[in-house]
């Protein structure tokens, strides 16, 4: 039965990590700043910083305690808030209920400074000739101060605490170029006699602090919604369960609990742990964890996981893994991993954003000189470098690439799909090849015994062979045996080829036509059996004593549902695709020739899967290797990229870039058209953040905006790239189109 109950740690362990929530960054630059200062700290080996979800990932090599401290300290020292990251419990219904106060506080601060604003735009209408409006020069000045110092008071603060570090970043850029306004029109409105109505800059500043608060108030609550996907999945967890012992139910914690306990799930509940069912039947709605829409059906023996849905019926379930150790919280972790991972390319973002305020900087120095030295023009001078200074907001540039995967990962949880990390994202989207195992990936994994050939005893000892044997293949032979069978003595297994030992004193072997032929057994009595299985796309295996043919069991695993769809999804996408499999290549050819695929490796090895991975890459191809199997680890991990079914092994698991949560075949055209999606969105809003800033900054430069249109068009760049990013959470994958 498909479950993701496997999902477990997987060896070699992952490095340590700490987590922090990272407050007062606005911008790239900030991201860098908030990276150099913990880099810096002693016993992290990597720092990542992430905008969007304002979080910061630790790599840590030595106990956490000591490291959280001085990481907050440092972080501090650098200017900005630090605090330690939790998702669990109260709260992070706390945090959640903070975040939601924080935004309605900003929505109602935004439109005071609007109000406070309309008046000085009304007056720069006037000025225009649209009507007829004047504001004494005072009045004008008190409107515009409290825009200025207390609600643009943000920008002032986070300024400062860049320049006490000695950098600068967006709201540095904000606070000298409203200040410049502001202060400007000041001494412009003092310096007239009274009566006199003096022009000045102050719309200039209020409203350009009124539209950043907007846009920040917009970016905030569009992250907010970009998170979705992660707290949708903390909320599964309920936080409490019925606990029992004996004849008495009680209420507990559910991180009181551990495996081994049995808790009681009436209809309605979510499951508070993975488990066992011990009492009961009913069905589980698994489709926020797997994207499976069906109901699985859970009778006595079933695994349940935690934080799905039971159906219609109470069950008593024994507790298998609590707490962290639930597919739920390996799930909450990955795609945390994932959201907390940068793509080469914000790297290349990251470094360009180390000098990005500095060189604006000087841009604005050069068109303030430039207009009053070389034109005589102070006003317009001054109104150019405003406007440079509030236009060149590297925060869109910041916000390019973690937002689309924020958003997009959190699709790909939904969708059944859970991705390492944002090298596995990358390289999913430039797969040429996909390369499929074929038992338990493409196939169903439960062979049967679909023929014969030899005498009656054939399957009983057959059967007393594999007696011993995990095998796949054994269990069917085992369910095809008439009666209870006896073990072999002398049992021995040979990875890829077959078992031998001695059954009611015969020394006998069992396996493939590659061990029996190694074996010097022969097989000119069994050919045409051996051709016809083959042709059938069936597993030949032949039992032998000596060098003598016994008999062949030829054994049928019928292919998934999905995967002749998925196999011609993926050539739609325009990738390849090949099979690997330990058969003969006739049966492998058989097999394929069904799916769809033409391109087949045989005859492999355990052993051998990754280097007929490397043989592809060889050839300059990109290689995506999809498996389950303890076997498919080597070839996963050679692989350009694996994708590995969340049903199958920890070490498949473990080793993958992309975890397929259901036994689907068709999660895999998925997931390379989501991962072309993201990609394609990053792209996006990369171009849209640099063309901002490419456009605008020489026309405020020649004075061709003004500040206000400056800080629209600011605004207007992270709202937008946050936008373009929020596109994904409506991807469905249909067929290849992104």
């Amino acid at each position: 039965m498909d479950t993701i109950s496997t999902l477990r740690p997987a060896p070699p362990a992952p490095p340590a990590t700490l987590d922090l929530k990272i407050g007062g960054m606005t911008c790239a630059s900030c991201v860098g700043r908030v990276e150099k200062a913990l880099a810096q700290v002693p016993g992290v080996s990597r720092a990542s910083v992430n905008l969007a979800t304002e979080k910061a990932r630790l790599e840590i090599s030595s106990e956490a305690g000591p490291v959280l401290r001085a990481a907050i300290d440092r972080v501090r020292d650098a200017g900005y808030d630090a605090a330690a990251w939790s998702d669990k419990g109260e709260r992070a219904a706390t945090q959640a209920a903070q975040d939601a106060a924080g935004l309605a506080r900003e929505k109602r601060l935004t439109i005071l400074a609007f109000v406070l604003s309309a008046p000085l735009v009304a007056e720069m209408a006037a000025h225009w000739g649209w009507f007829d409006f004047s504001l004494p020069g005072y009045l004008a000045l008190a409107l515009a101060a409290p825009v200025q110092f207390w609600l643009g008071a943000r920008f002032y603060v986070a300024g400062w605490r860049a320049l006490r570090a000695g950098t600068g970043n967006m709201d540095l850029l904000v606070a000298l170029g409203t200040s410049a306004a502001f202060f400007y029109s000041a001494w412009l409105i003092a310096s007239q006699p009274p009566g006199h109505h003096a022009h000045h800059y102050l719309e200039g500043a209020a409203v350009v602090i009124a539209l950043i608060r907007l846009g920040k108030f917009l970016e905030a609550r569009a992250k907010r919604a970009a998170g979705d996907a992660v707290r949708g999945l903390l909320a599964l967890a309920p936080a409490k369960a019925h606990r029992v012992s004996g004849d008495e139910e009680t209420e507990i914690d559910v991180d009181l609990l551990a495996p081994g306990d049995i808790v009681r799930v009436r209809p309605g509940e979510r499951f508070p742990a993975d488990g066992v069912v011990i009492v009961g039947k009913s069905e589980a709605d698994e489709a926020m964890l797997t994207g499976e829409s069906r109901a699985v059906a859970k009778d006595i023996g079933d695994p349940v996981v935690g934080g799905s849905l039971n159906g219609t019926g109470a069950l008593d379930v024994k507790v298998t893994a609590s707490g962290a150790d639930t597919a739920l919280s390996r799930i909450v972790a990955l795609v945390e991993n994932a959201q907390a991972s940068k793509p080469p390319i914000q790297r290349l973002v990251d470094r360009i954003s180390a000098v990005f305020v500095p060189a604006i900087v000087l841009v604005a120095i050069a068109a303030l000189l430039g207009w009053w030295l070389l034109d005589g023009d102070l006003d317009t001078g001054l109104v150019a470098a405003i406007s440079v200074l509030v236009i060149a907001c590297p925060c869109a540039l910041g916000l390019a690439t973690p937002t689309a995967i924020v958003v997009g990962t959190g699709a790909a949880a939904k969708t059944g799909l859970l991705i390492h990390d944002a090298d596995a994202l990358e390289h999913a989207a430039h797969v040429d090849i996909v390369v499929f195992d074929k038992t338990g990936t493409l196939t169903e994994g439960k062979p049967r015994v679909a023929s014969m050939s030899g005498d009656a005893e054939t399957l009983r000892l057959a059967a007393s062979l594999q007696a011993r044997s995990e095998h796949p293949l054994a269990q069917a032979i085992l369910n095809a045996a008439p009666g209870p069978v006896v073990a072999a003595d002398d049992f021995r297994a040979h990875p890829g080829r077959g078992v031998s030992g001695i059954v009611e004193d015969r020394a006998l072997i069992l396996g493939s036509l590659r061990y029996m032929t190694e074996s010097g057994v022969d097989l000119r009595p069994l050919q045409a059996a051996i051709d016809t299985a083959e042709a059938l796309g069936q597993t030949p295996t032949l039992l032998a004593e000596g060098t003598r043919a016994l008999g062949l069991i030829a054994l049928e695993d019928a292919p998934r549902a999905s995967a002749a769809a998925a196999i011609a999804e993926i050539k739609k996408l325009g990738v390849e695709v090949a099979l690997l499999s330990g058969d003969r290549l006739a049966a492998a050819q058989a097999t394929a020739a069904k799916l769809g695929i033409d391109n087949v490796r045989a005859e492999i090895l355990p052993a051998g899967k990754a280097d007929a991975i490397r043989a592809f890459q060889a050839q300059g191809k990109r290689v995506g290797m999809v498996g389950d199997g303890v076997n498919d680890a080597p070839a996963l991990a050679a692989a350009d990229c694996g994708f590995a079914m969340g049903t199958g092994s920890d070490a498949a698991i473990g080793t993958a870039g992309i975890v397929l949560l259901r036994a689907d075949p068709m999660l895999v055209p998925a997931a390379i058209d989501l991962s072309r999606a993201i990609r394609k969105r990053i792209a996006e809003n990369l171009f849209w953040a640099f063309a901002y800033n490419v456009a605008g900054v020489p026309l405020a430069a020649l004075g061709l905006l003004s500040p206000a249109i400056a800080g629209a068009a600011m605004a207007l760049s992270s709202v937008s790239v946050v936008a373009n990013s929020l596109r994904l959470r409506g991807w469905k994958f249909d067929g290849g189109s992104t």
